[in-house]
């Protein structure tokens, strides 16, 4: 906030803001203002467990979906009956390897 002389630190940006830069821990403890401006340090959110985000959401269903047309092979020239390829694609449900 220029205007206001004042420098706000908090946690890393969710989106693109033409004036604002992510820093390391180390680089955001050290940081100082200019002389007169004040510096705002935004406490970080508790993380908890890590939630799926809409695209995780999104890049599963759309390996669900490759994966079901993946299934169905190549037909030649329109006929049902005969299969040119089968394509070996599945998913796996894999162990959390921190349980």
């Amino acid at each position: 906030m220029y205007a206001d002389s004042t420098a706000v630190l908090g946690p890393l940006a969710a989106y693109i803001e033409p004036h604002s830069y992510d820093l390391c821990a180390e680089h955001s403890t050290r940081l100082t203002a200019p002389r007169g401006w004040a510096v705002l340090r935004l406490a970080e959110p508790d993380p908890g467990p890590p939630q799926p985000s809409s695209d995780d959401l999104e890049a599963l269903a759309k390996a669900v979906r490759e994966a079901a047309r993946g299934t169905r092979g190549e037909r030649a020239g329109g006929d049902d009956s005969t299969v040119l390829s089968r394509p070996r694609t599945h998913l796996r449900a894999l162990p959390d390897p921190d349980a």
